[in-house]
Formats: C-alpha cells, sequence, structure tokens
C-alpha cells in the first residue's frame, strides 16, 4: 500500500473542466503532479491558472472531468483533502492589528491544532523562514518581503503534503525573491510536493521540475523547462534592432542553417540557435556587406517566456502593472 501510495499522483487532473455561465475558464485540461515535485503552471492573465488551482483547493467546483487529490475526489471529499493542503495566496490577507506570532496561531486553529502544539509549530516555522526575532513583532511594521515570507509559513502550519504557490514573489525586489525561492528549494528537499503559479519566467526555471504552459484554458505544452526551450527554440538567442520596416531576409542567407527559429517582435527580429557566437559574427558580417545599420544586438540565454511567445504569438505579461489574480476584463469572474 506504501508503495503504491508513494507512485501515486498526488494531483491527477482528467478532461477537467471550469464554466462561469457561458463562460470557458478551463477547458478538458490533463495533467499530474508527482509526489514529491514542484509543478508549474504558467500563462498570463486570464489563462485559467487560478481557476485550476481554486478547484484543486475545493473553493470552486468542477463543471466537467475529474480531479483527483491524494487518490481521493475533490468533489466529495473535499474536507479531508484541505486538511492536507498549505495555501500561500498572492493576496496579502494578514491581520495587520495582531502580531506575527499571534497570525500565525490564529491560523492554526482553523486546522483544530492546539494551542501548545500550535505555538510550537509556529516557533519552529518562524525560525525556518528566519522571521523568530519578529515574532511579536504587529503585522502591520512588517516591509512587503517579511509579509510574504510570513504568508508563506503560514501555509506551513498544518505540514502539508501539498503546497499550493499562487504567485508567491508577486511585488518582491529581487533580493526578497530569492529568500523565498531559498526556503521553497528547501521545503522540497523535505519532500513537499508544490503547484507553483507564477508570471516570473526565472522563478519557474529556478523551482519547477515540470510545467504546463496554458492558455485561453487549454494546455498548449508540457515538460521540464530546460527540454522546453530546447525542443522549441535552441540555447540562445540573438536579439536584432532592425526597425526602419524593410525586409532583410538576405541578411540571413548565409547562416540559415543553424538558424532554428525567428520571431518578429514590433521592428525588431529575434533569432534563436544553438551557435549564439558564430551566429553573431555572421549576422555583423552580412550586415557590413549590405550596409544595413542594427541599432542594437543581444546575445541572451532563450528562456521560457520564449518559448511561450513561440507557441502563442503573446506574452506572458500582459500588463506588469497587473498583480492582482487573473480577473482582468472578466467583470464578476473572479477565479478565471
Amino acid at each position: 500500500m506504501d508503495i503504491d501510495r508513494q507512485r501515486e499522483p498526488v494531483i491527477l487532473a482528467s478532461k477537467l473542466v471550469k464554466k462561469y455561465g457561458d463562460f470557458e475558464a478551463v477547458k478538458g485540461v490533463n495533467f499530474d503532479v508527482r509526489r514529491g515535485e514542484c509543478f508549474g503552471l504558467l500563462g498570463p492573465n486570464g489563462a485559467g491558472k487560478t481557476s485550476i488551482v481554486r478547484m484543486i483547493y475545493g473553493f470552486s467546483p468542477v463543471t466537467a472531468g475529474t480531479l483527483r487529490i491524494f487518490g481521493e475526489d475533490i468533489m466529495s471529499r473535499s474536507r479531508a483533502i484541505k486538511a492536507r493542503i498549505g495555501v500561500v495566496p498572492q493576496d496579502d490577507d494578514l491581520d495587520p492589528a495582531l502580531s506575527v506570532g499571534d497570525n500565525m496561531i490564529v491560523y492554526a486553529g482553523y486546522f483544530q491544532i492546539g494551542k501548545d502544539a500550535a505555538k510550537k509549530r509556529t516557533e519552529e516555522i518562524l525560525a525556518f523562514m528566519d522571521l523568530m526575532d519578529k515574532i511579536n513583532e504587529p503585522v502591520e511594521n512588517l516591509s512587503g518581503g517579511l509579509r510574504r515570507r510570513l504568508i508563506l509559513g503560514r501555509g506551513l502550519i498544518n505540514q502539508p503534503e501539498l503546497l499550493l504557490l499562487d504567485e508567491p514573489t508577486t511585488g518582491l525586489d529581487p533580493y526578497a525573491r530569492h529568500l523565498v525561492w531559498q526556503r521553497l528549494r528547501k521545503l522540497k528537499e523535505g519532500g513537499t510536493t508544490m503547484l507553483l503559479t507564477t508570471h516570473y519566467m526565472e522563478e519557474a526555471s529556478q523551482l519547477c521540475d515540470r510545467l504546463i504552459i496554458v492558455h485561453q484554458g487549454e494546455i498548449v505544452e508540457e515538460g521540464q523547462p530546460g527540454s522546453l526551450i530546447e525542443r522549441h527554440l535552441g540555447k540562445e538567442a540573438l536579439e536584432l534592432g532592425i526597425g526602419d520596416g524593410r525586409s532583410h531576409d538576405s541578411l540571413f542567407d548565409d547562416g540559415w542553417n543553424i538558424i532554428r527559429s525567428r520571431q518578429r517582435r514590433g521592428d525588431d527580429l529575434v533569432l534563436f540557435t544553438d551557435h549564439g557566437s558564430e551566429l553573431m559574427e555572421r549576422v555583423s558580417t552580412q550586415a557590413s556587406r549590405q550596409q544595413i545599420t542594427l541599432r542594437y544586438r543581444r546575445l541572451r540565454p532563450s528562456n521560457l517566456e520564449d518559448v511561450f511567445l513561440q507557441l502563442t504569438g503573446e506574452p506572458l505579461i500582459e500588463d506588469i502593472n497587473v498583480s492582482q489574480g487573473e480577473d482582468v476584463g472578466r467583470g464578476s469572474q473572479e477565479d478565471v
């Protein structure tokens, strides 16, 4: 039985559908999350990521299909399943009037954890999150980075087998983001299974063992981050500032065989290759011969956002000012 339990997916979605009236937010998706891995959900605002997460936690009913968590049907066993799940929401819903420690202990009450056990667990978690020196500090006095770490720690109060992370580092500066990543890696090393939704491509690359890319309610690709980049693009991207509206196909005649893919982005062009230095040299030589002025040239590693653009033609982050959920433009459809 224990061997079977270890082999069984923590999450198994089959033909999963979520509708809000006539609007179909999730369109029959299939995926599984294996025990001990960090599994990523990537997609732009409105792609359906939050709808999937809300169904997994039992906040939102499944419209059609099957969703099994720990081998049990979320629709009939939601209460038992929730007791084994930790949630790190995108929004800051801490009680600013309470201290750091009291926020943890009050939250422990939702899981019917006794006072002594809650106090012990709180101290263990705050030590793990490097927040023990803030245990008596009012939450309203904490910086944004410390509050996010507290929200993450709070999600661990019930010692969850599965941790749902909804944009866990939104709004953090790079230093604070890396601190959160460190803690998440330690949790994964300890055997915690994680489901991560994120707009940050570096975050997905750093943390995810596997991921799916969701677009308009459908899965357009799945796999390991590095494998997806290699499969669709190649290791490197050469960005070229062309910008005069002319066709420059002749610029690449000499190097077409090492160009795996091209993306036009406005007036600029991105070429993908496994031979970046060679391609840059060829392009520079051709531009000089043809007296073509390139506004800029930049060679960089290919990334997951490049993959998404290749597959959908849309950026993962549609509006850098939007950071609060996926309900933009959806009216009352809060958890699209």
